[in-house]
This record gives structure tokens, C-alpha cells and sequence, in this order.
């Protein structure tokens, strides 16, 4: 096992005592993307870059400066800006064009000393489940190279879940860094909306938008989380004993693929031994306000906020050029009418709105007249589709469409702001479950507090086997 297969802390203490170097974690991170070339995780990606910022950190931590992540090689998603590297948010009409600065959290991350190690692939415009990109080619799951890391952040997942690089910086709007994440095999964590700043950021919707960590662990994510949204709490650390989860039953346990509902049945029983009491909470009228505020929301807020990006950071191109130039075919189904006739009038977003209100409504009151901290559920109702079924997937005998059955867990959630955290579970036919925490609004660092108690609690996920 080399180091770069460690969690951040570990990671920390061997950077710190001089064990490994950063250029040592560097090595490894090139050697294993050689060596993984076929999962086509980077879209950015300078060896040598990469070693003259791992020699940087080195220098800086001969001179005994310390920092949390100092000389730690982290990926970002394609959307995210980062100076000196291309930031095309997967699509033709930024392909290979370079920001003129950091996205504000990009420089958190250096101020907190990591080493940006290069951009990631990502379902272009971030309009999907699949990362089956026409423009920058598949990524591909590193459990199954003929089944897609989930999406959107699909080059956030498969780097982390490759063992490439110990973590990634992820956007989610509907589930877009917990699906990836789950079918990777890896935590991840999705902020309350607006804790993470969105300057520098290609926009879906502002309003659902985040950026999040991924990470082997959900302590590295806690971690991310700090040093993104400059949380001063510190770790905060409980015990199971007495903890009320809910479990939302209906819809969130209904038709799953019965592998997947055996490991996520399994890992209900682990926590009701450790102490947890799991109440079963009926979340039903989700689903109808859920349709209500998704695509309406998406559909209004990409036209205006996409448009205000492109000319706020000068990126060279109009909203009506990049929307022309889209090359996947899913994505141009979706957002290709948008300027034409096709787009969300004004008083239908607003419905969304009301109807979103009334979806915090729902969970607020589930979360106090339970008297739970969070929900539990599998992150994704069945494990990852192959690559190429961008329209449809089979669940349980019946082909349903592909983007609504990948996020149909982690949805509603995002449309209500909740923060959300996924934790890798068992294999079911030998590829990754993700169990899925949803906590009330702003409650991320207790949410990830209880997600971190709830992951040593279980058994340890299983792990890709990786050279040295």
C-alpha cells in the first residue's frame, strides 16, 4: 500500500514527519494514471506541473510550515476554475480556454496548501447522470470499465475510487457528487446550498448548486468541507447510542435492486446494533413536489445564471454559441430548445419556488415530530449502468429512464438545500452501494459527524487493489 492510498490524516502525520514526500504522492498519482489511461478520468492533467507544485510543498514543509492539506495532490471537476489549467465544464465551446484566476475555493485549497493535481472529466455541462461525454470522451468506473462512474462529477468519482489522487473536488445539483461517489466506491458530501462559495464555478442553478468533497472517507470529506467553507467548529465527534434516524421508506426503499436493498438492509442492522434507533418515516408527498421544482428550477436558473457566468468571467463565447456547439446528445435534447421556445416562463419557476418551500416544509416537520437528526437511505436504487444506456436502465425488470433513476434518491434532498453525505457500503454483484444521510438545512457539521460515527460503525468498504 503506498501512502496516496491513505486518508487525508494519515496522509498529514507521513507529509509531516517526512515518512513520504509530495513528490512521492506525486509520482504515484502519474504512475497510476498511466496505468489507469483507459478510465479517461483527466481532461487536464501535466506531469510535470504536478511535480513542481509537489517540489513547492516540499520545500515549504523542509522550512517547517504546516498546514492542513500541505502537499496533497487533489483533482477538481472540469467546471471549476483554476488558474493555469483549461476549465471547458465539458463542452466544445470552452474546451481548452484557461480562467483568469481560482474559483474562491480553489483558493481555499492552496491557501490551506494543497496541490491542485489537474481537471477531471465531467457529464458535459454537467447536465447528467452518465459521464458519457460526446465531446471529451467516457469516463469509466475503475470497479467496471464497461459501466459509468455516475454523474455528473463521474471524473470526481473514478480519480478518488482509482486511488489515483485521496481526493476530489465534485459539483452537485441533484446528486451530481453522492451518485458518483457511491457507484465509485467512495464518501462524498454534499454542502447545505451556499456554504461553499460559487465564484468561479459554470453554474447549472444557482439555487441548487454546490460544490462538494469526495474523498475515501467521510472524516477527509469533514476535512475538504473546512477548509471550503472556513467552518470554525472543529471535528465534532458522537456516539450512536440513542441516535434517531429516519428511514424513509416510502419512496426512497421502494423498488430497489434487491442486491443493493440487501447490503442497505444489512447496514440497518449494523447501526440498530451500535445503538441507533431507526424510525420508519413516510416521505411520500416528496414525490410529487419533487417533479414540481427539479426541471422547471434547473431549466429557468441555467438560462440566466449560465448566461451571467459567460459574461461576468469573460469566457469568450454567448450563451446562444455554447448551447449550439453542445455535442452529447442527451444534453442537446435537454437544453437545446431553451432559447427557441422551450425554456420555463417565468410563473412556472415561481410555482417551483412555492413548491420548494412547501418540500422544506415536508422535511422540516418530519425531522422535528420524529425527532431524527438525519434520513438514511441508498443513495442510488440500483448499482452502476453500463456505459451507452444514456436514455434508459433496467431496474428490477423495467426499463426506466436513466438520469431519473440514478438520482431519484438524491433529488429531493438537493431541491430542498438539505446537505447530503454518501458512505460506501458493501459490493452487490461485485460493484459499489452508497448509503445515503440527508440532514436538516445547515445542520452539515453534525450531519457529517453523525455520517462519520455511522461509517466506523460499519464494516470498512471494500477497496480496488492498486499497485504500489
Amino acid at each position: 500500500m503506498h501512502a496516496i492510498d491513505l486518508p487525508l490524516s494519515a496522509i498529514r502525520k507521513l507529509l509531516d514527519g517526512a515518512s513520504v514526500s509530495s513528490l512521492d504522492l506525486a509520482e504515484a498519482c502519474i504512475a497510476r494514471s498511466q496505468a489507469s489511461s483507459d478510465l479517461n478520468v483527466w481532461v487536464s492533467f501535466d506531469p510535470e506541473a504536478l511535480r513542481k507544485e509537489a517540489r513547492d510543498a516540499d520545500r515549504r514543509l523542509a522550512a517547517g510550515e504546516r498546514l492542513p492539506l500541505l502537499g496533497i495532490p487533489i483533482a477538481l471537476k472540469d467546471n471549476i476554475e483554476a488558474a493555469g489549467m483549461a476549465c471547458g465544464a465539458g463542452t466544445a465551446s470552452l474546451n481548452g480556454k484557461q480562467p483568469r484566476a481560482d474559483a474562491e475555493l480553489v483558493a481555499r485549497l492552496r491557501a490551506a496548501g494543497a496541490v491542485i493535481a489537474g481537471k477531471v472529466g465531467m457529464h458535459e455541462l454537467a447536465f447528467g447522470i452518465t459521464t458519457n461525454n460526446a465531446v471529451t470522451g467516457a469516463v469509466r468506473n475503475p470497479w467496471d470499465r464497461t459501466r459509468i462512474p455516475g454523474g455528473s462529477s463521474g471524473g470526481s468519482g473514478a480519480v478518488v475510487g482509482a486511488r489515483i489522487v485521496p481526493a476530489s473536488i465534485g459539483t452537485d445539483t441533484g446528486g451530481s457528487v453522492r451518485v458518483p461517489a457511491a457507484l465509485c466506491g467512495v464518501s462524498g458530501f454534499r454542502p447545505t446550498v451556499g456554504r461553499v462559495p460559487a465564484l468561479g464555478i459554470a453554474p447549472i442553478s444557482l439555487t441548487r448548486d454546490t460544490a462538494g468533497p469526495l474523498a475515501y472517507t467521510i472524516a477527509d470529506c469533514a476535512l475538504l468541507d473546512e477548509v471550503m467553507t472556513g467552518a470554525k467548529d472543529g471535528r465534532m465527534k458522537l456516539t450512536l447510542q440513542g441516535l434517531r434516524l429516519g428511514v424513509p421508506r416510502r419512496p426512497f426503499w421502494n423498488d430497489l435492486e434487491p442486491a443493493v436493498e440487501q447490503v442497505a438492509e444489512s447496514a440497518l442492522d449494523t447501526l440498530r446494533q451500535a445503538g441507533v434507533e431507526l424510525v420508519d418515516v413516510d416521505m411520500s408527498a416528496l414525490s410529487e413536489l419533487n417533479a414540481s421544482v427539479s426541471f422547471p428550477v434547473v431549466f429557468f436558473e441555467f438560462v440566466r445564471d449560465m448566461r451571467k457566468y459567460l459574461e461576468a468571467r469573460e469566457r469568450g463565447v454567448t450563451l446562444e454559441e455554447m448551447i449550439a456547439a453542445v455535442g452529447s446528445p442527451d444534453v442537446r435534447g435537454a437544453v437545446g430548445t431553451l432559447l427557441t421556445g422551450g425554456g420555463i416562463p417565468e410563473d412556472v419557476y415561481e410555482s417551483a419556488l412555492q413548491a420548494r418551500a412547501k418540500m422544506q416544509a415536508v422535511y422540516a416537520q418530519a425531522f422535528e415530530s420524529h425527532r431524527i437528526e438525519a434520513l438514511v437511505f441508498p443513495t442510488t436504487p440500483r448499482v452502476a449502468a453500463l456505459v451507452g444506456e444514456d436514455e434508459t436502465v433496467d431496474l428490477n425488470g423495467t426499463q426506466q429512464p436513466t438520469f431519473g433513476t440514478f438520482i431519484r434518491n438524491t433529488d429531493p434532498g438537493s431541491n430542498a438545500s438539505l446537505p447530503g453525505a454518501t458512505i460506501p457500503l458493501a459490493l452487490a454483484n461485485n460493484l459499489p452501494v452508497g448509503l445515503a444521510l440527508d440532514g436538516p438545512i445547515d445542520s452539515d457539521r453534525r450531519l457529517l459527524a453523525i455520517a462519520e460515527a455511522v461509517q466506523s460503525a460499519l464494516a470498512p468498504a471494500p477497496q480496488l487493489t492498486t499497485p504500489n
